[in-house]
């Protein structure tokens, strides 16, 4: 391309050279026509944002002589250019379309995203800000407010600001901060029940009087501010798809198909698009097709053969999946606990099994309880399109009191939490885990896959949706650079060799908290009690300060390591003070709202499916 601009510029200076003998006025207009050739062909190998500078207007049709030169340098890759531009007669058929950009002719790339979750949203608004033509399929007729807190790492945050800064501001107006609080592990036997704040010191291994409730705390918030970005936190996933099926509508208005979900697709070779099947037996046309629907992928399951939610004879794989070896129930209560304001999340751990309590905002305490249990071992109904509550074994057993069961001997803040959750506001449901895809492509000619369809995790480091927004990122940022639909097949598996490495290593460590914590922890050896006396108690105990000075800072600081925004200086201190103020007076407002109407526990939406119900926690705020 340099070259042929290069021999192009040297053309018309011949041919400037040959008139020098003409008028003055012909002399003139040479030179000027000269002059802005030149320019327009140097812009035309110039970075982007060169370009956009020298020739703004340069895909109207007042620039000339911009059009001849770009019609000479495209006429072997495209035929389609932009609606303005015109063509001229000697310019050949091209074989491959040229891909528009605000400083290049051409036509916007055309993108079907199979799914409309956080991931798919997500890429959808990254994509249309690039000024493609997008458009997102969900199997959902229409959205509804649905889902519990999603959690997001300072690396997604950071993402976010990078995507758009009134998303990232829209966000924050909706956040809650955990990561300036402490979090980390605490003795499920030990901690004495009052919900104290101690320190996670060795000093109780020579004074009985040490408190031994915390084992190792994490250092999240000294992790985020090494790289200068703002607090992990979670946000209600019902306010997240609002913000950006909002944000994406200022763009495209019906960028979104409800009710009609992608069930496969033709890949029509290098340069020619994919062909999209829709539920409803009609096809859409694209260049490229982008699975984000899910673990239970429609289009990863053509991709690799797999047949959708299909399970083995002994349940251990489903689509592919292996099954973690962990069951996991979860709930929601309103309950002020001495702690509260001081605490993000906790991870409680024992024998066999861990559980977890963060503050997700407005005086709400979410909760998981996790079990090695075998698949299929279901006391409360998935909530995932399966089982309702009145088709389980036992539709009446009080399930609160079944999982205080499986705690038994169990610090009393377990069991405060546990008192405090209405029994049928519990739901279950299997957790299945994928090896990542070292040895095969996420994509397949003109379509790619991404986000849970392609590398779910573990929910233990929360990376799941934060793996997704860096995908939407980096999956935007290549296909902006693809200038003709041949470069197409090529920047997919660009995309792919981008995140295969990271996304790996991530779906390694979440794996990895759940094995180490079920399987190789235990309650910590103390030379002041018999709690702890298992092989595995001497293992927890040696493991402790491996984990607080070198496992858990490199770990997180590897999670924050990629930041597209770089250190944002005195920003995430002016977020976090702005919102502890107004945290603690929703809460409050919560908390007396409850004691008020005489509810220890306010149910709250499904954390895993779509719920019709009149009242929510947000509902307390007395709209």
């Amino acid at each position: 391309l340099r070259s042929r601009n290069l021999n192009i510029m040297k053309t018309i200076i011949k041919r400037v050279s040959s008139n020098a003998h003409g008028t003055k006025e012909t002399s003139s207009i040479m030179k000027f026509y000269c002059l802005a050739s030149i320019i327009s062909a140097a812009a035309a190998f110039a970075p982007t944002s060169f370009r956009a500078a020298v020739v703004p207007h340069a895909t109207t049709s007042s620039t000339s002589s911009y059009h001849a030169v770009e019609c000479v340098n495209n006429r072997r890759t495209s035929a389609l250019l932009m609606s303005d531009v015109e063509t001229t007669e000697d310019i050949s058929s091209a074989e491959y379309e040229l891909l528009g950009r605000p400083a290049r002719p051409g036509r916007p790339l055309k993108i079907a995203i199979a799914g409309g979750g956080v991931g798919g949203l997500t890429t959808a608004l990254c994509m249309l800000k690039k000024g493609f033509d997008v458009t997102v399929y969900e199997k959902t007729a229409a959205f509804a407010r649905f889902g519990g807190p999603i959690q997001f790492a300072s690396n997604a945050l950071s993402v976010i600001k990078e995507i758009d800064e009134e998303l990232f501001e829209r966000v924050m107006d909706k956040f809650t901060f955990t990561g300036t609080r402490t979090c980390g592990i605490k003795d499920g036997l030990r901690a004495d029940g009052s919900f104290r704040m101690t320190n996670d010191s060795l000093d109780y291994l020579w004074n009985p009087d040490a408190p031994a409730d915390w084992f190792v705390k994490f250092p999240l918030k000294e992790c985020a501010d090494l790289f200068g970005l703002p607090y992990t936190g979670v946000i209600d996933r019902p306010d997240l798809q609002e913000i950006l099926i909002d944000e994406c509508k200022k763009i495209k208005p019906d960028f979104i198909q409800n009710g009609n979900p992608v069930t496969g697709y033709v890949s029509k070779g290098k340069g020619n698009g994919v062909t999209v099947n829709l539920a409803d037996g009609t096809e859409a046309e694209a260049d490229v097709l982008v699975g984000c629907d899910g673990i239970w992928s429609a289009v990863r399951a053509q991709m690799y053969g797999e047949e959708i939610k299909k399970n083995s004879n002994n349940a251990l794989k489903r689509q592919g999946c292996k099954y973690s070896g962990y069951t996991v129930f979860a709930g929601e209560t309103i309950l002020k606990t001495d702690d509260y304001y001081e605490t993000g999340y906790k991870v409680y751990i024992g024998p066999k099994r861990y559980f977890v309590t963060s503050d997700v905002g407005d005086g709400r305490i979410q909760w998981y309880a996790f079990f090695a249990l075998p698949p299929g071992t279901k006391k409360a109904p998935s909530g995932w399109g399966g089982t309702e509550r009145t088709e389980q074994a036992n539709p009446e057993e009080n399930l609160v009191e079944y999982i205080k069961s499986l705690h038994e001997g169990w610090s009393e803040e377990v069991m405060t939490v546990l008192d405090a959750t209405p029994p049928e506001s519990v739901e279950q449901r299997d957790l299945y885990d994928r090896s990542p895809e070292l040895l095969r492509s996420w994509a397949d000619g003109n379509v790619v896959l991404m986000g849970d369809a392609v590398h779910p995790m573990m929910p233990n480091l929360g990376q799941g949706g934060c793996q997704a927004i860096e995908d939407a990122f980096v999956l935007s940022e290549t296909l902006e650079a693809v200038k003709s639909t041949d470069k197409l097949e090529g920047a997919l598996q660009d995309f792919y060799k981008k995140r295969i490495v990271r996304v790996s290593i991530v779906q390694f460590l979440s794996r990895l908290a759940s094995d180490l914590i079920i399987n190789a922890f235990d309650t910590p050896w103390s030379p002041h009690d018999d709690l702890g006396k298992t092989w595995k108690s001497y293992l927890t105990f040696f493991w402790k300060p491996l984990l607080q000075y070198a496992i858990f800072p490199g770990q997180f600081a590897y999670l924050y390591s990629y930041h597209p925004t770089g250190n944002m200086g005195d920003l995430p201190a002016a977020l976090q003070a702005k919102w502890k103020k107004q945290h603690e007076e929703d809460a409050e407002k919560a908390f007396a709202a409850a004691s008020e109407d005489g509810y220890e526990a306010v149910v709250a939406p499904s954390f895993f499916k779509i719920a019709e119900q009149p009242e929510t926690v947000m509902a307390m705020k007395k709209n």
